[in-house]
């Protein structure tokens, strides 16, 4: 509680000497190329839309800009929301449990799901959305000061401020916190390779598994998806994936099956998968939450598979958001809601079988 108490004074004190948004501050972005140097054209090549822009154009994502024959970020240095989270909210399951994640986002988003939790800040221009002037150094120094051992960008779409989460990754790993990429996965894999080296945990959204699904529900595709946590996997990096499971719409357990098997197929099998309880929300509120009965039989579905740590979701209290041990079948961490009652995994390893727990635990 002191520890919240003191961010909080620290954070309004930032505020307080802190410019507000200023549109004409902007960063020159990385990755894009030129495509007309006389008419001053060019495309943005982070993520797979690849938008083509003509001088004061933006890109699909809101904040990325054309100045003049030059790609810039308006989302740099400017935050829209600063909270201090359990990890277990992101939810990241195989990293240090019941620690303290300080978590943040900017405007904006290159994807536009229908049933986007967070879309006043995730869908609607950076000019819109107010916001403070915090520099990476500025909000490492609040994560310390807060007892956080992690920084999770989340609660929009991280990849379209790729610049600051990255400065500010890099600026982490000098005092040895975390790094987790709650993301949708829609970036193109070049501006993976650097993110690679500083993020420790990129916990995915794997939406759905047709691209009826991607094109209908995230005006997106299911493929570069696929890509991106294939190229995840072979560069050694850590996932945990997310399905968000809704009435009608994705909840078809042949789909279900398919899948797992492309999981444990191309991502293996001890890779964390979480079935998430949808509930009306944004543009989608004309179904209901999804029934628990579902998310069991995706989640049977799943070990049946092969999956060997599968989770429920937006569950509080059922007994599949604790870890249990592939091996000897006891509770390894065993969870409430957010909240860690019990953590027997002691050095990577099952304290009662010695079996080793992939994830990050100390």
């Amino acid at each position: 509680m002191k520890s919240n108490a003191f961010l909080i004074i620290i954070y309004n004190l930032l505020l307080l000497i802190s410019n507000l948004y200023s549109q004409t501050e902007y960063k020159q972005a990385l990755f894009w190329q030129v495509v007309d140097e006389k008419q001053k054209i060019l495309q943005c090549t982070l993520c797979p839309r690849e938008c083509i822009l003509k001088p004061s154009q933006r890109g699909y994502c809101t904040v990325r800009i054309n100045i003049n024959g030059k790609l810039y970020t308006m989302s740099y240095n400017h935050p829209v929301s600063i909270a201090v989270d359990p990890i277990e909210k992101k939810p990241v399951f195989h990293m240090l449990p019941g620690s303290k994640s300080f978590s943040l986002a900017t405007a904006g988003c290159n994807l536009r799901c229908i049933h986007c939790q967070n879309w006043e800040i995730s869908q609607r221009l950076p000019e819109e959305v107010h916001a403070y002037k915090l520099t990476p150094q500025q909000i490492v120094k609040m994560v310390i000061e807060s007892g956080s051992q992690s920084i999770s960008y989340t609660y929009t779409e991280p990849v379209i401020f790729y610049e600051y989460m990255l400065d500010i990754a890099k600026e982490a790993k000098k005092y040895k916190l975390k790094n987790v990429m709650v993301t949708s996965g829609y970036i193109n894999l070049k501006p993976l390779d650097e993110l690679i080296n500083y993020i420790d945990v990129f916990r995915v959204d794997l939406k759905g598994f047709t691209e009826d699904f991607y094109r209908k529900l995230a005006a997106g595709r299911l493929q570069p998806v696929l890509d991106v946590l294939k190229y995840l996997r072979q560069k050694g990096a850590f996932i945990e994936v997310v399905n968000l499971i809704i009435p009608t719409m994705n909840d078809n357990p042949i789909e279900i099956k398919k899948m797992c098997e492309w999981i444990k197929d191309n991502l293996g099998d001890e890779t964390p998968v979480f079935f998430s309880r949808f509930y009306p929300t944004h543009k989608l509120t004309n179904l209901p939450p999804t029934p628990v009965k579902s998310l069991e039989k995706a989640y049977d579905i799943a070990k049946e598979v092969g999956l060997k740590f599968v989770y429920i979701g937006n569950v509080p209290g059922h007994p599949y958001e604790s870890t249990y041990c592939p091996n000897c079948k006891k509770i390894l961490v065993k969870r409430i809601g957010y909240n860690v009652a019990e953590n027997n995994i002691v050095k990577g390893k099952c304290k009662f079988c010695n079996a080793k727990i992939p994830g990050i635990w100390q």
